[in-house]
C-alpha cells in the first residue's frame, strides 16, 4: 500500500529486518531526507562519516549500503533509478532559513518534520544526524564548493532499500526550496514484506 506523505511534512515508522521500503517520488524533482534508528537501541543511528568512509564513495546508490555510528549495516540500496542522492548536508531546520535564505519568518523544514514525527519513537532533537537525502543533488567544483541544483528525479523515479536490522524509519517531502527547484511536492512510500 502506497502512504502519502505531504508535501513539506513527515513520517516515522518501524521497518523489520528483511522488509524493502520503496521510497517514490510521483511529481519528480523532490527530495526525501530520511533517518535511520536502530529499533532495539536509538542511539545507534544512521552515520554519514562512517557510510561515506566504508562505500569509499560521496555518491551513495544501488549496491552500496548505509551504515551506522556503530559500524553496522542498517539498509542495502537494491534499486535507484534516480541515482543521484546525497549524504554531505544536513537537515534543513529553521536556522538553515535564517542562515542560507535570510529567512526570520517561520517556515517548515525537514528538522522539525524529523524529530515531531520522532517523539513517538522518544527520540530527541539533538539525536537527530545527518540524514541521507534521497533525489538531492548536490554538486561540488574543482575548490570543493558545494550547490544545490534542482533533483534529477522524474515522475515515478524510486530508491528500493531493504532494512538489515529492525528499525525507525523517518522520511520527509523536504522543505527547503533550492533543493527542490522552488517548489514543493510529496513523497510516496510503499512497505514490502
Amino acid at each position: 500500500m502506497i502512504e502519502v506523505i505531504k508535501r513539506q511534512t513527515g513520517a516515522a515508522f518501524r521497518l523489520h529486518k528483511g522488509q524493502k521500503l520503496r521510497v517514490i517520488d510521483p511529481n519528480g524533482e523532490q527530495v526525501s531526507d530520511m533517518v535511520l534508528f536502530n529499533a532495539k537501541d536509538t542511539r545507534e543511528k544512521i552515520s554519514s562519516g562512517k557510510t561515506l568512509d566504508f562505500e569509499e564513495s560521496i555518491l551513495i546508490s544501488q549496491g552500496d549500503h548505509l551504515w551506522s555510528n556503530r559500524s553496522n549495516k542498517m539498509m542495502e540500496i537494491l534499486e535507484d533509478t534516480n541515482g543521484r542522492n546525497d549524504f554531505l548536508l544536513a537537515p534543513c531546520s529553521p536556522e538553515t532559513f535564517q542562515i542560507m535564505y535570510n529567512n526570520n519568518e517561520y517556515h517548515p523544514s525537514c528538522f522539525e518534520n524529523l524529530y515531531t514525527n520522532l517523539e513517538k519513537f522518544e527520540i530527541q532533537p539533538d539525536d537527530i544526524p545527518t540524514a541521507f537525502n534521497i533525489f538531492m543533488n548536490v554538486q561540488f567544483d574543482t575548490k570543493g564548493k558545494l550547490s544545490v541544483d534542482p533533483p534529477l528525479s522524474k515522475a515515478g523515479d524510486y530508491v528500493l532499500f531493504e532494512a538489515k536490522m529492525d528499525l525507525i524509519v523517518a522520511l520527509t517531502a523536504c522543505s527547503a526550496e533550492d533543493s527542490n527547484g522552488g517548489t514543493f511536492k510529496p513523497i510516496h512510500y510503499e512497505i514490502i514484506d
